[in-house]
């Protein structure tokens, strides 16, 4: 994946930055976290099957919250980030809870060169194919380290809503991706948009039809998908809190889709 390695040095760069301050944020509630609340949404919390005992690959696990709550719930967990100060951060969190999953710093398009496991679930979550521009290899490469039978579950936020500038409340985006990365440089993170931060990002736009191809053309059969019209965080501008975990972006009154989960098992 040569030929991406700017818009991935970019990247880490952003979210090395971004991580000390969401560590520090009222969103991830760190304190709630260290004394025993699990980070994970309701929405996915009903759709996993039971995780006790399994090993568990979590794919762009940022720092480590998800990863420690499936531990909780008695999974055996693999995490792994791009950005190193993420993957310290969260070996910090795992040896201050007494806890063992193990976290590596790769890109996800190297991990064939990091782990070697195969395992019983791979679970990736909320923003996180945006900053992968291959679809088709990303699959690939997790299917293969799923064992047979195994289950890949995945929640995302929906392309449609990423088709919108939500601060202008307008179209900015086309929903397929044409294979060009789109720059941003941003101020502030989705935790806090006066955050003292300011710095260029590279993304991609994917289409729910790449996200189910690249999937049935590695292997996967899909078992389950869902869509959600609204978010568990309030993660994006101009979003309403319509109760807990439901928050909703409107674009002339109407709600759009704003979550899709998909729950696949490898052939």
């Amino acid at each position: 994946m040569g030929e991406y390695d700017k818009y991935f040095n970019t990247n880490k760069a952003l979210w090395d930055s971004k991580t000390p301050i969401h560590i520090d944020s009222k969103f991830y509630d760190m304190d709630a976290f260290m004394k025993g609340a699990n980070s994970l949404r309701r929405i996915e919390l009903a759709e996993i099957p039971d995780v006790q005992g399994k090993k568990i690959l979590h794919a762009q696990c940022h720092f480590g919250q998800d990863t420690l709550s499936l531990e909780r719930m008695g999974a055996k967990c693999t995490g792994i980030d791009l950005s190193g100060e993420a993957i310290r951060s969260a070996r910090k969190f795992r040896d201050e809870l007494g806890l063992n999953s193990r976290f590596i710093e790769c890109n996800i398009y190297d991990l064939e060169a990091h782990v070697d496991d195969v395992f019983d679930m791979v679970f990736t979550s909320y923003g996180v194919i945006a900053w992968l521009p291959d679809l088709d290899k990303w699959a690939e490469i997790l299917c293969n380290r799923l064992k047979e039978g195994g289950i890949f579950y995945m929640a995302e936020f929906h392309p449609v809503l990423y088709m919108f500038d939500w601060e202008k409340k307008r179209l900015e985006y086309e929903y397929f991706n044409n294979g060009e990365a789109k720059m941003e440089i941003n101020s502030g993170t989705y935790v806090d948009s006066d955050a003292d931060i300011e710095l260029k990002e590279y993304f991609w736009q994917h289409s729910l039809s790449e996200v189910i191809s690249a999937l049935l053309k590695a292997g996967m059969t899909i078992r389950q998908f869902n869509e959600y019209d609204y978010s568990p965080y309030n993660c994006f501008e101009n979003m309403e809190f319509e109760g807990e975990q439901h928050f909703v972006y409107r674009q002339n009154g109407i709600a759009l889709p704003h979550v899709f989960t998909i729950l696949c098992e490898k052939r």
